[in-house]
């Protein structure tokens, strides 16, 4: 009786209790290891050669000596270094990284921002929405972890843009969702339990990614202290990353890139958003550095277009139909038509202001045309036994490293590509 007193007594208290503790379990950061089962390499693909390919996210081409990352730069200076890589237009996070990992244009995988509207399907894409990013349906094109897994080769992913996706009903054979809980220690410890497995079950592949560059640049600018902090951070994290994979005796070829650069953008001043577009007429969707407009009635978009041409100060107004065509972001790449029917570009170092009026405005940004941007160049180096020695290579686009990767790993690509043999051909050994 008197339980039942007290139950009664702190009922609301323990309602509250229990919702608290339901909903921490729904926002707990899953940091397990996901592994498919039942997966092997074949034996022939058992003495095949072993590739990490690293991401640091927004770390420019000329960061490494910007800001003197010892460890960076003697590897890069052992192995190979390109003056530059071209990021794909638009030059932001998560088309540039499928784009790494598919050789296709970001307008040929579908994935062609960072959060988008696809009209086919009706909704939008977002970055920030698990339920998006897991959905495989999202990504066109064939990842290099797909590729090696249906050719029997097992791959690893701590962490990369899709490798959470069931693309063609394929995930790397072991994986993490991502998350920022799992320290770095613990993460290089990983990948040498990886590379330390029977061979039958050791990945050849891994993908390794780490933000912090691109979270300090668009922070604090890129000729900020915490920018070079963040920088030296890499530097040391990849040379223990190094040293942990050399005690483990196998002959493993490392690649590090960046996604994009990053630049100083004027972020006292940006521009509004034109008061003109009909939100009644169109859907809009973008970023700071690239507005789309999608038309719900096609008679809609010459008169708008026209109306932000005439109008247009601080930002250039293209229809889809005349992108300019090195970009390969215009009608006739649109393979999953999720490109805007008008494309607003603002002028670097100008940006748009999105959401919020009181939202603060970074004073670091990218996305601007690679090829009028300089800023926008990302890092390609390269060290390890499938590498020439002391090699640097011009500027190269970054579809062309799928097939840097599919030849070490000997690997067939089995779908159209954009990239091609030629940076394979100058940086490989044995070509």
């Amino acid at each position: 009786m008197l339980f039942l007193v007290i139950m009664k007594k702190y009922a609301a208290l323990i309602a509250f209790l229990l919702f608290c503790i339901q909903a921490y379990s729904q926002n707990t950061v899953d940091t397990s290891q996901q592994i498919i089962p039942g997966r092997v390499n074949a034996a022939h693909q058992q003495d095949k050669p072993y590739v990490i390919l690293i991401s640091a996210d927004g770390f420019r081409y000329d960061y490494a000596k910007k800001y003197k990352a010892e460890h960076l730069l003697a590897l890069s200076n052992a192995g190979v270094q390109a003056e530059s890589m071209t990021p794909s237009y638009p030059s932001v996070t998560f088309p540039n990284h499928y784009t790494i990992v598919t050789g296709l244009y970001p307008a040929h995988t579908g994935l062609v921002s960072n959060d988008f509207y696809a009209p086919k399907r009706r909704e939008f894409y977002s970055m920030g929405k698990k339920d998006k990013v897991k959905d495989g349906s999202w990504y066109g094109g064939t990842p290099l972890w797909v590729l090696a897994e249906q050719q029997n080769m097992l791959t690893a992913s701590f962490y990369w843009v899709a490798s959470e996706a069931d693309i063609q009903g394929v995930r790397p054979t072991y994986y993490y969702n991502y998350n920022t809980q799992i320290s770095i220690h613990n993460r290089i410890q990983k990948v040498v339990q990886w590379l330390s497995l029977p061979p039958e079950k050791r990945p050849h592949l891994i993908t390794f990614y780490f933000p912090e560059v691109d979270h300090a640049g668009h922070s604090y600018g890129t000729n900020s202290p915490e920018t070079g902090q963040a920088v030296h951070y890499i530097d040391s994290a990849v040379y223990q990353l190094t040293q942990a994979v050399k005690a483990t005796g196998l002959k493993v070829s490392f690649i590090l890139v960046s996604d994009h650069g990053m630049t100083d953008v004027d972020n006292m001043n940006p521009l509004i958003m034109p008061q003109s577009i009909d939100t009644a007429k169109f859907v809009i969707s973008g970023e700071s550095t690239l507005v789309e407009l999608y038309a719900k009635n096609p008679v809609d978009i010459m008169p708008e277009f026209l109306k932000l041409k005439k109008e247009q100060s601080g930002y250039t107004a293209y229809l889809k139909s005349n992108m300019p065509a090195y970009l390969h972001y215009g009608a006739g790449d649109d393979w999953e038509n999720r490109i805007g029917d008008i494309l607003l570009m603002p002028n670097w170092p100008k940006v748009f202001r999105m959401g919020s009026g009181n939202r603060r405005i970074n004073p670091g940004n990218h996305g601007f045309d690679p090829y009028t941007v300089k800023d926008m160049g990302a890092t390609f180096y390269a060290w390890g036994p499938a590498f020439k020695s002391h090699l640097t290579i011009p500027t190269f686009e970054n579809v062309n490293v799928y097939p840097v990767i599919t030849n070490i790993l000997g690997l067939n690509i089995t779908g159209k590509i954009d990239g091609t043999n030629a940076v394979a051909d100058k940086i490989l050994v044995g070509k």
